[in-house]
């Protein structure tokens, strides 16, 4: 008889999500960072997977918008504002227009998501989503989230996932981290996998080299797209609200993220592992 090898049959690694998240009491908390070209995009679209969200009996979410930068012209077309909002701060345009679209009461504050607005009494949700331009701010939410978890292990709206975009011109990515572990289930069929790692931690050297050189303010819409194409923000924030979508809805993550290449019309899961 011949002897023949055992095939180990590899098991799919999945990430089973924080059931709070799927079965809360309340809307889940999120903090948006960032209102510009991809976060004016996202909340869009925020706005309608809450509508979805309670239509399937789920609590739906709670929004913060953070960004303390105001529209001006260079800021129409590319991203979502209107002439009728120049001079208005960012945050308070979106969340308005998104309270009287779907009758939410979402918040916008006017001040940058930094150590010197957070604190162990504010700024605190169960998901952020950066939509942010530097390397540097970046760090700055990784190192506010990890003292969060620190001192806060038991706060009803303790931090539990990061979900960062970022792009150059016409490439970007999208990645969901959690902040430390969360608890996995046995699982016969699957590899659960309770963290995550953050982007601040595994992609370091790609978030300094797409950081561009110059990130002073645009003056024109026609300056604007030569440091970004039309539609790299849209794209992303679709693609990123169907990802967290999947999230809700199915309760387990494959992928944790994606890369985009829109000049080649190319994008590129990444795994969970």
């Amino acid at each position: 008889m011949k002897n023949l090898k055992k095939q180990i049959a590899v098991k799919p690694a999945v990430h089973i999500v924080e059931k709070e998240l799927l079965q809360p009491y309340n809307p889940v908390s999120i903090n948006l960072i960032g209102a510009g070209g991809t976060g004016s995009q996202l909340l869009t679209a925020l706005g309608r997977m809450n509508h979805a969200l309670i239509a399937l009996n789920h609590p739906g979410l709670m929004v913060t918008v953070f960004d303390d930068d105001r529209v001006d012209r260079a800021n129409l077309g590319r991203q979502l504002f209107t002439t009728a909002e120049l001079g208005l701060y960012k945050s308070v345009a979106l969340v308005n227009r998104i309270n009287r679209f779907f009758g939410t009461n979402w918040k916008a504050v006017t001040e940058k998501y930094d150590k010197d607005y957070c604190s162990l009494e504010k700024g605190v949700a169960t998901m952020t989503i950066s939509c942010v331009d530097t390397v540097n701010t970046r760090f700055e939410i990784a190192e506010i989230l990890e003292t969060y978890h620190r001192h806060m292990p038991n706060h009803r709206n303790r931090p539990v996932y990061w979900m960062d975009f970022g792009n150059s011109r016409d490439t970007g990515q999208v990645l969901i981290a959690t902040v430390g572990a969360v608890k996995q289930p046995e699982s016969k069929k699957y590899n659960p996998v309770g963290k995550l790692p953050l982007v601040t931690e595994e992609f370091k050297e790609l978030l300094v080299s797409s950081e561009q050189a110059d990130n002073t303010p645009s003056c024109s819409l026609a300056e604007a797209l030569t440091r970004q194409d039309l539609f790299i923000n849209s794209a992303l924030a679709n693609l990123g609200a169907s990802l967290l979508w999947s999230l809700f809805r199915e309760g387990m993550l494959f992928n944790r993220g994606f890369f985009l290449n829109l000049k080649e019309f190319r994008t590129q899961p990444l795994k969970v592992a």
